[in-house]
């Protein structure tokens, strides 16, 4: 009976640090929008300098979504990570042979 409670309180232990690491990683995203916001509204940067950090931005952002919330760093998520890892790789050589052939 022992063993079964230990189990129960390691997950819980588990549970509560997985919620701790999702809100952190939440109040991030938020930061992060708000930021981006501030950015945008105030028109205090240089738009050569404001969006690249947007997009940078952006891509943390994404990375957040895939490794927290829809919980790619997770056991028996390898063929979803491959596939959307391979799209994500597809894309960045589809705009970058696009910008090749636009620029020469």
């Amino acid at each position: 009976m022992t063993d079964n409670t230990n189990t129960n309180s390691f997950q819980k232990q588990k549970n509560k640090e997985e919620m701790k690491k999702q809100l952190i990683t939440f109040a991030l995203m938020i930061g992060f929008t708000i930021i981006a916001f501030a950015i945008v509204a105030t028109e205090a940067m240089d738009k050569m300098f404001a969006i690249p950090l947007l997009l940078i931005l952006a891509v943390v952002q994404v990375a957040f979504q895939f490794y927290y919330f829809m919980h790619m760093k997770d056991k028996g998520h390898e063929f979803p990570s491959m596939m959307i890892y391979g799209g994500i790789w597809a894309a960045i050589l589809t705009v970058a042979a696009l910008v090749a052939i636009v620029w020469w």
